[in-house]
């Protein structure tokens, strides 16, 4: 006897998708904001030519549900028979004791398939052979259009490999990007929607021209310390609670249960309090260069093997970004050690219990570098780039923040001085490299803090070099990202 009926499953159904009663009830879930993931979803799976499945990627709260809401509201907008559409979390426990066939099945007998269905399937990688079962589908149900969520991008790229070449498409969710906070609660400061300027169009600029960019963003510097505080999570974007309630939200919906559940579900965690106290030293050590002896050292019962393994999960659970050590021209670059960074600094400081984080210089530079390399890292996402980082083999004081790559070897580099003494001297890093005639260097950008540090650099260099606010690059980068960019900065 099956442990949950179809009636229970049917039951669930119904409260899961309200709009088969009341077609015309508003979807609240369903904000104004529609993100780049939404609309790359919406030609997907509305090609004439092309059937493709959609999986979306990303770490807890950051609106991967959302989106699936959105799309819901525009099939019934479009005309879509409101029982043609079906919404199901996998994360459910109830859903989680019966396999995708059972689900189908139930939905089959509650309506009979009459034209084209849509399955929107929340946390998927809980499903049991979850990527046979959209092979099959995809194969025996011409019928059905599928968009599925998931927290654990490897796990769904890895099934996507294996089964759905052709099938279906990945589709990465990250934290809100700076300007996407701006658009979703739609900020007067905002610069004018036709301000189209991009980072590489300030460096041929007058001093005049320069002002006049800068003063379109001088009143956002409120907002954008909102920003750091509370991260690219649009639940905490709207929200009106308090700072308190935005780091509670982080360390219990995000950090813990990323930790305590879904890793535990879907690796073999064999310590778990090892799990929780490595993730604690890596907040500790956000945005330094990571030694696997040096942690296994300090944190005394965990085997640098399992450290590495551990690693591994918390990247693939969207906790942890991992940059690993690159070379520009003949520098050579430090090897095997690679910078974590924790996937919003919001996060880092929740865990940590920072309640003060914009009065620490050191704080707050952490938090900037976090959300540049978060916003480089989405930026070049739709390209084949290599991101990483600098550091000079011997001399381990000169270093690059981040080091882009592109596919024809040009390289693209970025520091971050977020304080208020931000010179730059011909040893540093960025200014010897962007002086080497065989680095490759394209342009390098340096981001600070203070408004007027803005302009090129004073050094004479083969690349230029150019000074721009953080604030400002943050918001350019993130706008041209959900302009469709190729790459091109």
């Amino acid at each position: 006897m099956a442990i949950i009926t179809e009636e229970q499953l049917t039951k669930m159904f119904i409260q899961y998708n309200p709009w088969w009663n009341e077609p015309d009830a508003p979807i609240r879930e369903a904000q104004l904001h529609k993100r780049v993931a939404f609309q790359e979803t919406v030609k997907a799976i509305e090609h004439e030519d092309i059937r493709r499945f959609v999986l979306l990627s990303g770490m807890r709260r950051v609106g991967k549900t959302t989106i699936l809401y959105q799309l819901i509201e525009r099939l019934l907008a479009q005309g879509v028979a409101p029982k043609n559409i079906l919404y199901v979390s996998f994360d459910n426990p109830i859903v989680k004791m019966v396999n995708m066939d059972m689900v189908l099945e139930t939905y089959d007998h509650m309506f009979p398939a009459e034209g084209e269905r849509y399955l929107l399937f929340d946390e998927i990688q809980y499903a049991d052979s979850w990527e046979l079962w959209m092979k099959v589908i995809y194969d025996m149900r011409k019928d059905i259009k599928m968009v599925a969520t998931g927290s654990a991008s490897p796990i769904l790229e890895r099934g996507s490999a294996d089964s759905g070449v052709g099938r279906w498409r990945v589709l990465r969710v990250p934290p809100l990007s700076f300007y996407e906070y701006c658009e979703l609660l739609e900020l007067k400061e905002r610069p004018s929607a036709s301000f189209d300027v991009q980072p590489s169009d300030l460096i041929g600029m007058t001093k005049p021209e320069l002002l006049d960019v800068v003063g379109k963003f001088s009143n956002l510097q409120t907002h954008f310390n909102r920003y750091l505080n509370i991260g690219g999570f649009p639940e905490l974007v709207v929200s009106n609670g308090s700072f308190a309630e935005a780091q509670r939200m982080l360390r219990d919906d995000v950090a813990d249960k990323v930790i305590k559940r879904d890793v535990l579900s879907l690796f073999n965690v064999r310590s778990p309090i090892s799990m929780e106290k490595l993730f604690l030293y890596l907040c500790m050590n956000s945005t330094e260069i990571f030694s696997t002896q040096t942690a296994a050292k300090e944190l005394e019962s965990i085997s640098t093997a399992t450290i590495e393994e551990y690693l591994r999960f918390l990247e693939q659970s969207n906790l942890i970004y991992i940059s690993q050590p690159t070379s520009v021209g003949s520098k050579a670059a430090l090897k095997g050690r690679p910078k974590i960074y924790i996937a919003d600094a919001a996060i880092r400081n929740a865990v940590l219990m920072i309640d003060d984080a914009l009065a620490d210089e050191q704080t707050l530079g952490l938090m900037v570098e976090t959300a540049v390399y978060q916003h480089i890292r989405s930026f070049y996402g739709n390209v084949s780039a290599i991101i990483g980082y600098y550091r000079k083999a011997k001399e381990n004081q000169k270093e690059v923040d981040v080091v882009v790559e592109m596919p024809m070897h040009q390289k693209y580099l970025f520091e971050v001085k977020y304080r208020n003494n931000a010179s730059l001297s011909t040893t540093d890093a960025i200014i010897a490299l962007s002086n080497e005639e065989n680095s490759r260097v394209a342009q390098s950008f340096v981001i600070t803090k203070n408004w007027m540090d803005c302009g090129p650099s004073n050094h004479e260099t083969a690349a230029p070099v150019f000074r721009i606010p953080a604030l400002m690059f943050l918001y350019m980068l993130g706008k041209m990202t959900a302009q469709g960019a190729d790459g091109k900065i």
